[in-house]
């Protein structure tokens, strides 16, 4: 069973970093920010620990303290706090605290307290299955890497569905925006799956020119055109056995469309130039940020293999669909960037945290990815503060406060699009704002083809 942390932290950003940090590490958080909350948690739960911060806005972190000792004897307390005194560390450790952590700190270095702490008392615990406040060295559960499980409902149904399909052998279509991760849901898939102890090969289609892709997928053999100076293994047969991701599979040209249906349909492939075919045993992901069924509509997909590529589809939320994730993802990312960098930044600023909630994240998490990056390399400080955010993040706070007018009739398509954004896509809000009906603006949805 997983034991029970609550933080006290009147710091949200660094509360929330620092709990999902240790919900990661296998621990259940629970969070307070007011000393008075934080008194009633401990009255109603049975924490194993808390770690609370010295000074808070309506308490003392030694007074929280000696009321844990009273109320929940069994709950042991580690003090943390921005202001180093040592003869308040002496203190704290006297009254009982296991421990007193200075900030900034590297939530790896909390983990380890906790876990020295667990070390020494485990002999004098380990027989006492009534104690509560028992601590078991907690090891770390293996992280996917770039994969962060999100706590929205959105992100949950998404994760529930890669659970459902990876064990299978069933081609899925992964749909979603530029930027939310296609790629990363792909590996996950294929990681949930019976192969994941073969080979993942990802193949950009859009990057492949239409005059060797039967050559990048299939392979050739030596002369079989010029510059074929030697034989080459292509993507299916390098991915045999394990799986094929074929990303942006709408730029394939039809003649293309046409190799890949049969190298499905037939599970073998030809080598260009040879005349023996190779048996393939590959599973195959593809993804598209394109409306494929239009593209089929059009003539410009084939019906066929769409149906063979979607025997099961997942859309990714986009970033904006999971705002309750944002602060999941900065974490993760945060790690990453400091890690790669030699940082050691903490968190954001209220204010960056402020303007990165009111942004839109168009670029979803590859975005994301690209600010925290930048916002980490540029920060000499312990927060990231808000003059090193670029400049569309910032002055998306301004444009959201600002009145849309509505009232124009030219550009129609875009004021339903404003409307809808103004609205945060509430339909009925969004006809109030166009000043039209629902069925009217459902008509308009889908003149434009615009879809939610």
């Amino acid at each position: 069973m997983a034991q029970k942390i609550h933080i006290v932290e009147d710091d949200l950003a660094f509360g929330k970093m620092l709990g999902s940090f240790l919900e990661r590490k296998g621990f259940q958080i629970s969070i307070s920010s007011t000393g008075e909350s934080a008194r009633k948690a401990i009255t109603e739960g049975d924490f194993n620990l808390l770690i609370t911060d010295l000074k808070l806005p309506d308490d003392s972190g030694l007074d929280l303290l000696e009321f844990a000792q009273k109320t929940s004897p069994n709950t042991k307390v580690i003090l943390m706090t921005g202001y180093a005194e040592v003869d308040t560390a002496v203190k704290a450790i006297k009254k009982g605290a296991i421990d007193y952590i200075s900030k900034p700190f590297r939530p790896e270095e909390l983990l380890m307290i906790i876990q020295e702490d667990s070390i020494q008392s485990k002999s004098e615990y380990t027989d006492e299955r009534d104690n509560k406040s028992e601590f078991k060295k907690v090891e770390a559960p293996e992280i996917k890497p770039n994969f962060v499980v999100g706590i929205s409902e959105s992100s949950k149904k998404f994760n529930e569905y890669i659970k459902l399909v990876g064990p299978t052998d069933m081609c899925v279509l992964i749909q979603g925006e530029s930027g939310t991760g296609k790629e990363v849901a792909a590996k996950a898939i294929h990681d949930f799956s019976s192969r994941n102890n073969k080979t993942f090969v990802a193949v950009d289609c859009g990057a492949i020119p239409n005059e060797i892709a039967a050559s990048e997928f299939f392979g050739h053999i030596k002369g079989s055109f010029t510059g074929a100076v030697n034989d080459k293994k292509g993507h299916f047969e390098a991915a045999d056995g394990g799986t094929l991701f074929l990303d942006e599979v709408g730029n394939l040209s039809y003649e293309n469309q046409i190799q890949l249906l049969r190298a499905l349909q037939e599970r073998r492939i030809k080598p260009v130039g040879s005349n023996t075919e190779i048996e393939v045993d590959v599973r195959i992901l593809s993804a598209t940020n394109e409306d494929l069924l239009k593209a089929v509509q059009e003539g410009k997909f084939r019906e066929d293999l769409y149906h063979r590529l979607n025997e099961f589809s997942i859309h990714i939320p986009s970033l904006h669909e999971r705002k309750e994730d944002l602060f999941l993802f900065i974490e993760y990312f945060l790690a990453e960037a400091n890690a790669s960098l030699g940082k050691e930044v903490l968190g954001l600023s209220k204010e960056v945290e402020e303007a990165f909630k009111a942004y839109s994240w168009p670029g979803n998490l590859r975005e994301l990815k690209n600010v925290i990056k930048r916002s980490v390399l540029l920060t000499n400080a312990s927060l990231i503060p808000l003059e090193v955010i670029p400049r569309e993040v910032i002055f998306s706070v301004n444009k959201k406060n600002e009145i849309v007018d509505f009232s124009k009739e030219t550009n129609e398509k875009q004021l339903i699009l404003n409307a809808l954004k103004e609205a945060d896509f509430n339909k009925t809000k969004a006809a109030k704002l166009l000043n039209i009906t629902r069925k009217t603006l459902y008509n308009k949805l889908e003149l434009y083809n615009i879809e939610l």
